[in-house]
Formats: C-alpha cells, sequence, structure tokens
C-alpha cells in the first residue's frame, strides 16, 4: 500500500513537472527574437503571404491563445506541424527517438563496464599504484566533456587511424530491410550481423564520447561504496571463512553497495540522452539531439516544443522508474 501511494503521489508530480515544462518552453521561445514565418518564406513575398501563412500556424493570435490551443492538441495527441518539414511533429519526434536510445543505451552499457571494472579493480589493488593510476584516469575522464572527448575520439580514430565510422547512422549502400527505427536491435533480431557490425561502427565512437565521463563518475562512487563496505561484519566473516578476495568483493560487498550506484546510474541516463545533442550533430547521426538543433536554427516553434516535451516525458518516467527500483531493491525502504 505503501508503494502505491508513493506510485500515485509521483505520478502526479511528474504531471505537474511537465505542464510546468510545457509553459516554460511555450512562452520563452516565443518571446526569442526571431520570426520563422520570415525564415521559411523566399525572397519578395508578399504581405499576403506573411498573413497567410501566420494564420496557418496560429501565430497571429495572443501567445496565451496559442497555448491553449496547443494544449488542446497535444491531450488529443495533436503536436502540430513542423514549419520547416511541414509533416507532423509527433511522427517527426517518434521518427528520430529509436536512433537516440539505442546511442544513448549503447553508451550507458560501455559506462557501465569500465566504471564498473576500474571500480572493481580499484578495490581490489586498494593501496597500490593501480588504484592510484585509476583514480588519475577518472579525474582526467571527468576533467574533459563529451564533446571534447569526440573531437579527440574524431582525430584518432577517424582520421589519424580510420578504424571507425566519423558521420551517419548506416552506411545507405547496404541493403536495409528495417520496418522500425530502432536500427540496431532490429538487425539482431533479423540476425543480419552485417548489418549490425556496419551500425554498431557507426555508433561505437559517439557512444563512447558520451560514456567516457559517465564512466568515471560511476568508478568513483561504486568504488567508495565498495571501500566502505569491505569493513563491514558480514564482510569480515565471509574472509574468516577462507573465501578469496575476488569472492568478498563479488559475491558480498557488491550487492549492497551497488544500490547507490544504481540511483546515480538512473539520474545520470537522463542527463546522457539530453547530452546527446552537441555529439549527434559532431558525428551528423541521425538522432532526436540533431534535430533538436536544426529546429532553434530554423525556429521551428512546434518542433522544438515537441522535442523538450518528449525529453521531459523521458527524463521523468526514468527517474520514477529508477526511485520504484531502489524501493523494491532496498528493504529498509520496502518496508518502511
Amino acid at each position: 500500500m505503501q508503494i502505491l501511494r508513493s506510485l500515485l503521489f509521483r505520478l502526479a508530480s511528474t504531471a505537474v513537472t511537465l505542464v510546468g515544462v510545457a509553459v516554460i518552453v511555450f512562452f520563452v521561445i516565443r518571446v526569442v527574437p526571431g520570426d520563422p514565418i520570415a525564415m521559411m518564406l523566399p525572397p519578395g513575398a508578399t504581405e499576403e503571404d506573411i498573413a497567410r501563412l501566420t494564420a496557418l500556424y496560429g501565430l497571429d493570435k495572443s501567445i496565451p491563445e496559442q497555448f491553449f490551443i496547443w494544449a488542446g492538441g497535444v491531450l488529443q495527441g495533436d503536436f502540430g506541424t513542423s514549419i520547416t518539414a511541414r509533416r507532423p511533429v509527433l511522427d517527426l519526434v517518434l521518427g528520430r527517438l529509436p536512433a537516440t536510445l539505442e546511442l544513448s543505451i549503447m553508451a550507458l552499457v560501455i559506462a557501465v563496464i569500465l566504471g564498473g571494472v576500474a571500480a572493481l579493480t580499484g578495490t581490489r589493488e586498494r593501496g597500490t599504484k593501480v588504484e592510484a593510476g585509476i583514480d588519475v584516469a577518472n579525474g582526467m575522464a571527468l576533467s574533459v566533456p563529451d564533446f571534447l572527448w569526440a573531437l579527440i575520439l574524431i582525430l584518432l580514430f577517424g582520421v589519424a587511424w580510420p578504424v571507425f565510422h566519423i558521420s551517419g547512422r548506416v552506411t545507405p549502400s547496404l541493403d536495409l530491410p528495417f520496418v522500425t527505427n530502432f536500427y540496431l536491435f532490429e538487425s539482431l533480431l533479423r540476425l543480419r550481423f552485417d548489418l549490425w557490425a556496419d551500425i554498431v561502427s557507426h555508433m561505437f565512437m559517439p557512444a563512447l564520447a558520451l560514456a567516457i565521463p559517465l564512466a568515471a563518475i560511476i568508478g568513483q562512487l561504486l568504488k567508495q561504496s565498495l571501500k566502505e563496505t569491505m569493513h563491514l561484519d558480514y564482510v569480515t566473516l565471509s574472509r574468516t571463512k577462507g573465501y578469496g578476495e575476488n569472492h568478498v568483493i563479488i559475491r558480498e560487498a557488491l550487492p549492497n553497495a551497488i544500490l547507490p550506484t544504481l540511483t546515480l546510474v538512473g539520474v545520470q541516463f537522463t542527463f546522457l540522452i539530453g547530452g546527446t545533442v552537441i555529439i549527434e550533430r559532431l558525428f551528423s547521426y541521425e538522432g532526436l539531439g540533431n534535430m533538436a538543433i536544426d529546429a532553434v536554427i530554423n525556429r521551428d516553434l512546434p518542433l522544438i516544443q515537441g522535442i523538450v516535451i518528449l525529453f521531459a516525458v523521458i527524463f521523468t518516467v526514468v527517474n520514477l522508474v529508477v526511485d520504484l527500483t531502489y524501493a523494491l531493491l532496498n528493504p529498509r525502504l520496502r518496508h518502511a
């Protein structure tokens, strides 16, 4: 019953958060200088053309009126029509979302693997030069932002030593029998390992650039949690029973030390999705972040609103799932 009440409360707060985001974004992007209608018309357009398009997109009404018209459409699943693409915003956003999700999930997997290995190795070799080297590497990974890692990876593995692709999502010359836009997962289901390898080759460097700073954060937090857990009584008892250090760390200390890291991973995953904006642009990756930059440049107001609302939904849903998962895994919270 406690978990149900908590879930209902979080759902209500999520709805309030989404409404707040919608209101702020809608009003802010309309007070920023720039006329989207003027940007889409050719030179020499008449006043009648401008008035016709302004009325077509509802920009001739007051901002509060525009908001309530847009909000009413959103409640019916209509996010409006893109000014530049002349297509429904929802179709455009959902068409690009799978690419961004696949990139973010791959980056998260890489970050968890790198950070977990660093934390376990640092705990196993605590007090030695190996741990000091891991701490130095973590510091370097945190001090360099993801877009600089992207540029470094492009220069190293795209120019100096061309191992991976540096632009696009998949090689256009390949046979692409995709039904959905989840290329990575669908290629595995179809057992098209040639396509899967090509997609991974395109995704690896942008995913690694996103993963490096997150891996450092995961490694630091998990190593600190493991160090604190290693001094507890049940871990000491496990040592007295004759278990080796690897068994003590992985089987005894890790299950309890990993809970704070789980929360961090969930929260950071939302920031990871938001961080794809610049990375996708650098690698010409056909995802939601790249579309967001184009929408801002072109002052495509309906598309900007749709992308921001979708990001907000992803952030709140992921945080809700993380909180519930943490409550289920932590007995003290589950029985509180």
